[in-house]
């Protein structure tokens, strides 16, 4: 697939489906790119779809057949734009692109040619729970042991995280809640009573919606 080079190439781009859950559409948005007028339009968008398509079947469908719907609150950065928000924006909240590559560039290969992508999300149902006193770690285990992901950053507003999927994953977890820093990787034992944490969660994958193609 070309680069979309008309606004009706980015409309079907958009409409690609990704997961039962998720079209393309869905992490295309963003605030700088609104508000500087820079479009977040990919350079290759056949790697994009892959890398999302991964993302979302491994990582944030398991999420929504869990807890129901969960809040994106940013995806996809276009390199130009990422560039301009790592470079230009203040405050700065983008790193450089080199940093970014199989990560909010979804359309790019990091240095080692691993493809990847990262999303920030919100899942209400903890959310709630944890603007109301609960420890951001219950949810942080709890992916842990369910989801497939290379790393996850967690932040202090509603316990949003930077969901990450990668090829060849670490498996770390690392916050900027307290306590901060590293909770968890793969050369970490884990915590032996994580399960505690979380015995009170939905069933996992036990919500049942009505069933759609993946590619519709």
């Amino acid at each position: 697939m070309r680069r979309p080079a008309t606004y009706t190439a980015l409309e079907d781009l958009g409409r690609v489906r990704l997961s039962p859950y998720f079209a393309l559409r869905n992490f295309l948005y963003s605030e700088i790119g609104n508000h500087y007028a820079k479009p977040n339009i990919p350079d290759d968008p056949d790697l994009m779809i892959e890398a999302g398509r991964c993302l979302a079947r491994n990582c944030l469908d398991p999420l929504v057949e869990t807890f129901g719907p969960v809040d994106i609150r940013s995806g996809y950065r276009s390199p130009a734009l990422n560039h301009f928000g790592a470079t230009e924006v203040r405050p700065q909240k983008c790193s450089a692109n080199e940093k970014n590559m199989a990560s909010r560039i979804w359309d790019q290969r990091d240095a080692q040619g691993r493809m990847g992508a990262c999303v920030s999300v919100v899942i209400p149902w903890f959310a709630a729970q944890y603007n109301a006193g609960r420890d951001w770690r219950d949810l942080a285990w709890w992916l842990y042991d369910h989801i497939s992901f290379h790393e996850i950053w967690f932040f202090p507003k509603n316990a949003a995280c930077n969901l990450h999927w990668r090829e060849e994953p670490e498996h770390r977890i690392l916050s900027y809640i307290a306590p901060k820093g590293r909770l968890a990787d793969r050369d970490l034992v884990p915590d032996p009573m994580r399960h505690q944490r979380y015995a009170d969660f939905p069933p996992f994958r036990a919500i049942r919606y009505p069933k759609i193609s993946a590619d519709g």
